[in-house]
């Protein structure tokens, strides 16, 4: 069995959390009921979540010298993740966002980058940062010249590098040409070029528009399930499991931990697509 360490390079976010019965609509003031504040950012969760999922996890980004960032670091060092590649900005404040979520589920979220938004990409070559790592996790919530540079690496080094291309962003060719796996969701895959997503064979011919430029692509499309074009030409339908919705927060955060943790032990791109699927599934019925 393969093993090894995902590297995730990405964001950390203060979530503030609000639950109201419905989302606001423009000009309108919603009233809610519950707020909280949450461990977050895609990088944040998608390593916590490689943690959960039995992979060894390390984490680089950065944080503000402020409350925000305090716990932020905590939650990677709660959830099992290697923190110490977390760099301290002085003079910035910790990324954070504001998340709106109705009765139903759905949300909606704003975020402030803040730190995340500083991160040097010189960190990424630091050679103590790569030891042992067999594969590269990154999002769009960082500035692209990090995640370059952190892709340059990895492909200087023989590891696969994995994009979570969210949010949306278009793509320098020269990054575009070091990953390995995207993975995207319906409006990111439509937002990239692809067909709109409407079922599980849309999702294949989205997934197969997609891997002129990627070697192997990834389409989720919610409870639809989602689809995989593989480095082999060929499509993979995944149906979705069905399970009751307790909330869609996070859930494209388990798929991903999920599927960086079974390829690092050594599943194929069909297994780890299940897996993460499974996954997925859980965390929006509240089981994760």
């Amino acid at each position: 069995m393969t093993t090894g360490i995902v590297l995730v390079v990405g964001s950390l976010h203060y979530d503030i959390m609000v639950e109201a019965d419905h989302l606001p609509r423009r000009d309108e003031t919603a009233v809610g009921h519950r707020w909280y504040p949450k461990f977050g950012g895609k990088g944040g969760n998608q390593a916590v979540s490689c943690a959960r999922q039995g992979a060894s996890a390390r984490f680089l980004g950065a944080v503000g010298n402020d409350d925000f960032g305090r716990f932020l670091t905590a939650g990677l060092i709660a959830g099992g993740v290697d923190a110490r590649a977390v760099r301290l900005v002085e003079g910035a404040g910790s990324g954070m966002s504001v998340a709106l979520q109705d009765s139903a589920g759905d949300y909606a979220a704003t975020i402030v980058s803040g730190a995340n938004a500083l991160i040097d990409p010189a960190w990424a070559a630091d050679d103590a940062l790569w030891a042992g790592v067999n594969l590269l996790i990154l999002q769009n919530e960082v500035p692209e010249a990090v995640n370059l540079a952190a892709a340059t690496e990895a492909r200087r080094r023989g590891i696969r590098t994995v994009l979570n291309a969210a949010p949306f962003r278009p793509l320098s060719r020269s990054f575009a040409a070091l990953i390995d796996i995207l993975v995207v969701n319906a409006v990111e895959a439509e937002m990239m070029g692809a067909a709109e997503v409407c079922c599980l064979a849309s999702a294949c011919e989205a997934a197969q528009q997609l891997a002129a430029r990627f070697d192997c692509v990834i389409v989720t499309a919610g409870s639809k399930g989602l689809a995989v074009w593989t480095p082999e030409d060929t499509c993979l339908q995944i149906a979705a499991e069905k399970v009751s919705m307790v909330s869609s927060h996070g859930a494209g955060d388990a798929f991903i931990g999920a599927l960086a943790a079974s390829l690092c032990r050594g599943a194929n791109i069909a297994e780890a697509s299940a897996t993460a699927s499974q996954a997925a599934a859980r965390h929006v019925a509240g089981q994760s």
